[in-house]
């Protein structure tokens, strides 16, 4: 890794990214259809004759699909490869902000043009060196504003991997919570600092649900106009758009919906192969989380589990699921 001059990295600033690109489809229902089926968004506002789409789908009806666009300009390439040459090698996306002058309806036809709006000095974040990139895309829908799009991304060099200390056999039925902070904080190595688990983002939705957590509390949203649970914590309701609401305490009881096993990428703080699990608990919503307890190759769909709430860097709490649980009613 090498450090490249700031002011041939600001150069691209402004420089376009597509100018006059074009969506591949018209905004089409039966697209709005299944965003909403794998959101599970069932807002009436996205169904039936005066439909709109979602407006967060914004992005989807610019993409490129896996062919990809032919009228990108060659400037952001250019900045890739320049990065990739100096060792800024790794690219991970970090945040995006939308704004929606106008609804999107089915029928309309897009077009957009992108610029890269900025280029960070170098930072140093625990995933490692790099540069933050911004790029700014402006949608139109049949000629008029519909839309801009604003995406960051981290093109940074990986932080040296922490030294893995010795494996541990983890024997069946095991039930020490300290073997489980152990594993969280495993990253510690002689002489290097300790590798410390990426915190949330608390905001003003979801700041209650988190103070729950400090005090073991797993609190679930319901809302106040149809009675409907939900998770994550939201500002409204999806289904009807109330934003009234109040909260119930889960039990703790669920079991495994989903499951997926993490060996790449590896991450300061995390010891892969671990199990990252999507736990259906028993008020009928989701979330995801780790499954403790049993090692991460017995981690089965169906699984019961028990909730727990796992002390973190000896700061902060995060709820955890042990394996073995009482079974979601």
């Amino acid at each position: 890794m090498r450090e490249l001059p700031y002011d041939r990295l600001k150069a691209y600033e402004g420089q376009p990214v597509a100018t006059a690109g074009a969506g591949k489809d018209l905004v089409n229902e039966p697209m709005i259809r299944h965003w909403c089926e794998a959101m599970g968004d069932a807002n009436p506002a996205y169904r039936g004759p005066d439909a709109i789409a979602p407006p967060t789908m914004l992005q989807a009806w610019t993409m490129g699909g896996l062919s990809g666009h032919t009228d990108r300009s060659g400037a952001y390439d250019e900045l890739f490869g320049l990065l990739d040459g100096a060792g800024y090698t790794s690219v991970v996306a970090t945040d995006c902000e939308q704004e929606y002058p106008r609804p999107l309806r089915p029928g309309d036809r897009i077009t957009f043009d992108a610029v890269i709006e900025s280029v960070s000095e170098r930072k140093t974040t625990k995933l490692g060196t790099g540069h933050f990139i911004t790029t700014r895309m402006e949608v139109r829908a049949d000629g008029e504003p519909a839309g801009t799009h604003r995406f960051r991304i981290l093109k940074y060099a990986p932080a040296a991997r922490m030294t893995k200390a010795p494996e541990r056999t983890a024997a069946a039925g095991e039930t020490e919570a300290a073997e489980e902070t152990e594993a969280a904080e495993r990253s510690k190595a002689p002489g290097q600092p300790e590798a410390r688990r990426p915190r949330p983002v608390i905001n003003r939705d979801n700041a209650g649900f988190w103070a729950g957590v400090e005090t073991h509390r797993l609190l679930i949203q319901v809302c106040g106009g149809c009675g409907t649970p939900r998770f994550p914590w939201l500002p409204g309701c999806r289904g009807c758009g109330s934003p009234e609401w109040h909260t119930v305490e889960a039990t703790g009881a669920g079991t495994v919906y989903s499951y997926v096993v993490m060996h790449h990428p590896p991450f300061p703080a995390f010891d892969p192969p671990y199990a990252v699990a999507l736990i259906e608990l028993a008020e009928g919503v989701r979330m995801v989380s780790n499954v403790i307890g049993v090692p991460y190759d017995k981690v089965r769909i169906g699984m019961p589990v028990q909730l727990e709430f796992l002390r973190v860097d000896g700061e902060w709490e995060l709820p955890v699921f042990r394996a073995g649980g009482g079974v979601a009613g």
